[in-house]
C-alpha cells in the first residue's frame, strides 16, 4: 500500500495528478509540469516534499558514526548547519546522496525517498562498532520546499519571520518549524521541517498567498537544468561520487570512512567515466538508458542516465556518463533516441539555467 504525507488531501482538492513515487502517492503536477517550472524560475513554487526520509542520529558516538559513514566532514559543521555528503559502500558506490544537520541535541540526515528504510539499516549496521549512539526516524515531521526568487519574500510574509541574514546551507528554528536555506531546483528557496500535524495549516497559509503549488515533474525538470544528480538515475551502488563530479564532498584528510580506499584509488588512477551535461539537436528528447556513440567510430562511448524538455532552454537537455576520453567539453557524439541517432553535444551540467 502507497504510503501518503499530511497533505494529501490538500492536494486532491487542488486537482493535482496523483502518481506512485518511490512507495508514495505524490502529486506529480497540478496545472501543467512546465508552468510549474516557470514559476519556480521566476517568482517562487511550493513542493511537498513530505515523502523524504528524516532520521535522527543522537548520542556521544552520533558524530563519529556520520564521519564513518559518510564522505563528507561533518566535524566542521557549526549549530544550526547542514552540509551535502554521501554514503558508499566499501567499493565506492553510492547507498544514497544525502545532507547531514547538525542540531541541537542530535543530528539529522535528510536522504532520498525510495533509500530512506536502506539507509536507517545501513547506518543501524554501521553503529555496531559504538557504544553510545541512537538511531530512528524523525518521524513527527514533515518537509516543503518553498524555491524560486520570491521565496524569501513569501516565506518572510507568510510566517512573519526574517531569514534575510540565512546563509546557504544555514537553518533557523521559528518556533517549531526548521528553515534551511536549501533547496533541489538550481534557484534560491528554503526547505522547512515542520511538524506533521502543522503541515496542513502552514501549507494553506502559503497557498492562500498565491504561490503555485509544484509537483515532482516540475521538480524533476528543475534539477535536471540546473544538472543535479537524482538517486536511481546519476546514483547507484555501481556509481562513485568521483565519477558523478561530486568529489568536492569526499573529504579523504578526514580519517577513515567507508569506500575511502576504494576511492581514493579511483582519484589517483581518474575515473573511467565521468557525468556531463548533453545539448542535442533536433526536438527528440533523450531518455534514461539511451545508448551514446563516438562519431568517428560509431563505439558505444556512454549512455543517457537523464533527459527532458528544458521549459527555460525550450530544446530537449540530458545527462549522461560517457567514457572519459569521450566526456570533453563541446566534443560531438550520437544520441540513438527510439532508433534513430542524433547529433549532440558535450555541455557543462549546469549550463542548462539562463
Amino acid at each position: 500500500m502507497l504510503k501518503r504525507t499530511p497533505l494529501y488531501a490538500k492536494h486532491v482538492k487542488l486537482g493535482a495528478k496523483m502518481v506512485p513515487f518511490a512507495g508514495w502517492e505524490m502529486p506529480v503536477s497540478y496545472k501543467s509540469i512546465i508552468e510549474e517550472h516557470n514559476a519556480v524560475r521566476n517568482t517562487a513554487g511550493i513542493f511537498d516534499i513530505g515523502h523524504m526520509g528524516l532520521i535522527k542520529v543522537e548520542g556521544e558516538d552520533a558524530l563519529a558514526l556520520i564521519q564513518k559513514a559518510a564522505t563528507n566532514d561533518a566535524s566542521k559543521l557549526v549549530l544550526n548547519q547542514c552540509q551535502y555528503s554521501i554514503l558508499c559502500n566499501e567499493s565506492g558506490g553510492v547507498v544514497d546522496d544525502i545532507l547531514v544537520y547538525k542540531l541541537p541535541m542530535l543530528y539529522l540526515i535528510v536522504c532520498n525517498a525510495s533509500n530512506t528504510a536502506k539507509v536507517l539499516a545501513w547506518l543501524k549496521k554501521q553503529a555496531r562498532s559504538f557504544k553510545h549512539v541512537g538511531l530512528g526516524p524523525y518521524e513527527n515531521y514533515s518537509m516543503l520546499s518553498i524555491q524560486g526568487p520570491e521565496a524569501e519574500r513569501i516565506v518572510t510574509k507568510t510566517l512573519n519571520v526574517d531569514v534575510s541574514a540565512l546563509k546557504h546551507n544555514h537553518a533557523l528554528w521559528w518556533r517549531d518549524i526548521i528553515i534551511s536555506r536549501t533547496g533541489y531546483t538550481g534557484e534560491a528557496g528554503l526547505e522547512l521541517i515542520v511538524a506533521k500535524q502543522e503541515s496542513e495549516k502552514i501549507w494553506t497559509a502559503f497557498i492562500k498567498e498565491g504561490i503555485q503549488p509544484c509537483g515532482l515533474g516540475a521538480r524533476d525538470t528543475l534539477r535536471l537544468e540546473a544538472g543535479l544528480p537524482l538517486y536511481g538515475h546519476e546514483y547507484d551502488e555501481q556509481t562513485s561520487p568521483l565519477e558523478a563530479g561530486y568529489g568536492w564532498a569526499v573529504k579523504f584528510e578526514k580519517g577513515e570512512f567507508i569506500g575511502k580506499s576504494a576511492l581514493l584509488a579511483q582519484k589517483q588512477s581518474g575515473p573511467s567515466r565521468k557525468l556531463v551535461g548533453l545539448a542535442p539537436e533536433g526536438r527528440a528528447i533523450p531518455r534514461a538508458g539511451d545508448a551514446i556513440f563516438d562519431i568517428r567510430t560509431s563505439d558505444i562511448v556512454g549512455k543517457v542516465t537523464s533527459g527532458t524538455f528544458s521549459p527555460t532552454l525550450k530544446r530537449p537537455i540530458a545527462m549522461a556518463y560517457l567514457a572519459s576520453q569521450a566526456a570533453t567539453p563541446d566534443s560531438d557524439v550520437q544520441i540513438e533516441i527510439r532508433g534513430k541517432r542524433a547529433p549532440a553535444k558535450v555541455v557543462a551540467k549546469t549550463s542548462y539555467k539562463r
